[in-house]
């Protein structure tokens, strides 16, 4: 299965340098929240809105395969949410992550690619 993360350009370059990347969500680590929040095709653009929409740059979409990760993942039931989120409990191995996905901000807000050839396989 195709799983996503938002990341910030420079954290992810970091983490392509060590092999391991350990942010959770803006602001937070996976040691602070406990797991990687992760989304499925159809949620990316409402967490951009939710968590990045005051942000003037550039992001990051990381594509995940979920068979290459080292750490456990699950879908897991959210409150107010029509489809369950996908977080990873654990370290996300940079050898798992098959694409980085540029994600423009333009004044009307992000751009979100076509995610259509990046479902579950």
């Amino acid at each position: 299965m195709r799983i996503f993360h938002i990341a910030e350009p420079d954290t992810w370059a970091r983490a392509r340098s060590t092999g391991s990347f350990t942010m959770s969500t803006r602001g937070r680590t996976l040691e602070e929240e406990g797991f990687m929040h992760c989304s499925q095709p159809q949620q990316v653009s409402l967490v951009l809105d939710a968590v990045y929409a005051d942000l003037e740059h550039d992001l990051l979409l990381l594509v995940i395969d979920t068979d290459l990760l080292a750490s456990p993942w699950q879908l897991d039931d959210v409150p107010g949410a029509d489809d369950p989120f996908p977080h990873i409990y654990g370290p996300l191995n940079t050898s798992a992550v098959l694409d980085e996905l540029v994600l423009r901000r333009t004044a009307d807000g992000f751009v979100v690619p076509d995610l259509t050839d990046n479902r579950a396989t």
